[in-house]
C-alpha cells in the first residue's frame, strides 16, 4: 500500500520540473502547482522567484497554502506589486517564466480549451472559467507546462470544441507548444510533436491510460514508472508547505470537495483566533 496520495505525487512531479533560479508563474486556484513550486524551493531550487496572480506580486518568500487569507499572505511577501496587466504584458515576457496551466480540454498536439464545452460559442453546453492569459502566453512561450488532476476522455479529446491555447501543431508558425503534462495517471511530453506517455504512475498500465484518452497515445521507448515521493518530500508537503491539505481540493468533487473546503476554513478560523 502506498504511503502517499495522488495529490502528493502530482505535486512532487511538478516540483521535479522546476530548475533553480527560474521565475515561476502561479495562476489563481492552482494549489497543486503552488505546492509543487514551494516544495521545489524547499528542496532543490532555493533561488526561484514566484510571480503570483494571488496578490499580483513578485515574491521570493512564500506562504503556506490556505483559502481565506491566501491573498494577504502573498501580498505581504511581495517584492513588487505590478498588477496583473503590467505583469502579464510587460514584465513576465522578459523573464520567460515557467507556468503550469490546467486545460479543460486538450488534443494530441497540446492545443487546449478553457472557454466552453460546445462548438456554438454563443450557446455553449457549459461555460468554463476562461483562458486568462493562455492565448497570449502560448503564442510565444517555450515554457508552458500542463497538469490534469483527473485524467478522463472528457479532457483528452480528438478535437477541441474551442481552441484557446496553442499546441505543437501551431509551432511552425507561432509558439512552441507545451513541454510537459502530468495527470493522475502519468507523465507526458511532446518530444515528437504529439502527446507521448513517458512514465506511468505506480499501479497503472499503458492500457489503463489509453482507455481514458480519446486519441491514440504515443509511448516513449524508455517508458518508466514514476518515482514516488520521498519521505522528506512528503514531510515538507504535509507539515510545512500545505498542512491544511488545500492541494486535495483539485482532485475532489461534489460533496467531498465541499466538506474538505469547510474543514480548511474551520482550521483557518481556529488559527486566526489563537
Amino acid at each position: 500500500m502506498n504511503d502517499w496520495t495522488l495529490d502528493e505525487l502530482i505535486c512532487v512531479c511538478i516540483s521535479r520540473q522546476v530548475e533553480d533560479g527560474e521565475v515561476l508563474a502561479q495562476g489563481l486556484n492552482t494549489p497543486l502547482v503552488m505546492a509543487g513550486f514551494i516544495l521545489a524551493q524547499q528542496t532543490h531550487a532555493p533561488n526561484v522567484r514566484f510571480a503570483s496572480a494571488i496578490g499580483q506580486s513578485i515574491c521570493q518568500q512564500w506562504a503556506p497554502l490556505g483559502v481565506a487569507a491566501q491573498e494577504s499572505a502573498w501580498m505581504e511577501h511581495g517584492l513588487i506589486h505590478p498588477g496583473f496587466v503590467t505583469a502579464a504584458l510587460d514584465l513576465l515576457p522578459k523573464f520567460h517564466p515557467k507556468e503550469f496551466f490546467r486545460p479543460a480540454q486538450i488534443d494530441r498536439f497540446g492545443n487546449t480549451n478553457n472557454i466552453a464545452f460546445g462548438h456554438d460559442v454563443a450557446r455553449p453546453r457549459m461555460r468554463l472559467p476562461g483562458s486568462g492569459g493562455i492565448p497570449d502566453v502560448t503564442v510565444y512561450s517555450s515554457r508552458a507546462y500542463l497538469y490534469v488532476p483527473r485524467h478522463s476522455p472528457a479532457t483528452f479529446v480528438e478535437r477541441l470544441d474551442i481552441r484557446s491555447g496553442l499546441g505543437s501543431d501551431a509551432a511552425r508558425r507561432r509558439g512552441e507548444g507545451p513541454r510537459y503534462l502530468v495527470s493522475d495517471l502519468g507523465e507526458f511530453d511532446w518530444a515528437n510533436g504529439v502527446m507521448r506517455l513517458t512514465s506511468i504512475h505506480p499501479g497503472g498500465t499503458i492500457e489503463s491510460v489509453q482507455r481514458k484518452t480519446r486519441f491514440t497515445l504515443d509511448v516513449a521507448p524508455d517508458l518508466r514508472e514514476t518515482i514516488p515521493p520521498s519521505s522528506e518530500e512528503l514531510r515538507l508537503l504535509r507539515e510545512v508547505v500545505d498542512p491544511l491539505g488545500v492541494r486535495k481540493l483539485e482532485l475532489l468533487s461534489g460533496a467531498a470537495r465541499k466538506a474538505h473546503l469547510r474543514d480548511i476554513l474551520a482550521q483557518e478560523a481556529r488559527y486566526a483566533s489563537s
